[in-house]
């Protein structure tokens, strides 16, 4: 049985693994280091770690201004703080240099819960991917959390990363992880199921179920953004009946559009997008908005069947 685990857990120690490795990493945050676990490090290496507190705008342009002195940053918020809040900071401070900063934040998507539409980053995604030079990563579980920052240290430039709240189901035999490179879980030729984060799991239980009806869907775990994985991409379109794309994100900006712009340019073909559509988020566990934003593996497995029936 799989374990549901804490994907900002990895983060945290991942981290102070990397601060006994690497003597120029500097971690930042904006007064949640207990949410994003970046108070690991700080306990490790307190003369490393700043606390800015409720100044994410600040936090981003003093992480350029160190990058600029050959540190590696590490700098952690909440989702929509890191986004909406310091976008100009992320775009003209770190990005527009090609600063080696880290932005990995925690709390994204509707699965932050009772905090409610304030806190739920529906569109971090699309705010980021827009930005050039800006890699975007989503990691599905806690250990490809690791990967994630791994790669992020191993390339020099800005990345984003963006992490939820609650445990999450770790997937089992993902094989390698490789930046801007797709993981193809399971084989098929009737539809394709695209997912990044959280909805991996559920697309995975989805996947599963549609095979006892003898529908064989080809699921990819699209964890990187940016760079995209087009040829990934472009061959489930030529190889499919169609694609579903699954993501808690809104459908405007972030995987769904991502993957419609190269299906558009390279081989059209039908496109269901399964995300937040038009609305703001709303107080809840986790479990229950899912459900009621349609994002769960039943809401899944039945847009799937119903692509194929109109095919």
């Amino acid at each position: 049985m799989a374990e549901m685990l804490y994907a900002r857990d990895f983060y945290g120690k991942t981290l102070v693994e990397l601060g006994k490795e690497n003597p120029q990493i500097v971690v930042l945050d904006a007064d949640l280091s207990g949410s994003t676990r970046t108070q690991l490090f700080a306990r490790e290496f307190p003369e490393r770690f700043f606390n800015f507190g409720v100044a994410e705008q600040n936090m981003m342009a003093t992480a350029a201004g160190l990058a600029s002195c050959g540190k590696v940053i590490f700098a952690s918020t909440f989702a929509m703080f890191a986004t909406g809040r310091a976008w100009d900071q992320v775009r003209n401070s770190v990005c527009y240099s090609n600063f080696n900063v880290k932005i990995v934040a925690t709390h994204a998507g509707l699965s932050v819960g009772p905090d409610g539409a304030s806190h739920q980053a529906l569109e971090d995604i699309a705010l980021m991917r827009v930005i050039p030079n800006l890699n975007i990563i989503v990691p599905c579980d806690g250990p490809q959390t690791r990967d994630a920052v791994l790669a992020a240290v191993a390339h020099k430039g800005p990345f984003y990363i963006r992490l939820g709240r609650p445990k999450v189901l770790t997937i089992e035999n993902k094989g390698e992880f490789k930046l801007g490179k797709a993981q193809v879980l399971s084989q098929g030729d009737d539809v394709a199921i695209i997912a990044c984060g959280i909805m991996v799991a559920e697309a995975a239980i989805a996947a599963q179920n549609l095979l006892k009806k003898g529908i064989r869907a080809r699921l990819i775990n699209m964890h990187t953004i940016r760079p995209l994985d087009a040829e990934t991409i472009i061959r489930a379109a030529r190889e499919t009946k169609g694609i579903l794309v699954c993501e808690e994100h809104t459908v405007i900006g972030g995987l769904a559009s991502a993957v419609d712009e190269i299906v558009g340019e390279n081989c059209p073909t039908k496109v269901i997008r399964l995300g937040v559509k038009a609305r703001y988020g709303q107080s809840g566990e986790p479990a229950e908005l899912l459900k009621e934003y349609n994002l769960t593996a039943q809401d899944i497995e039945k847009a799937a069947s119903s692509m194929l029936s109109k095919a």
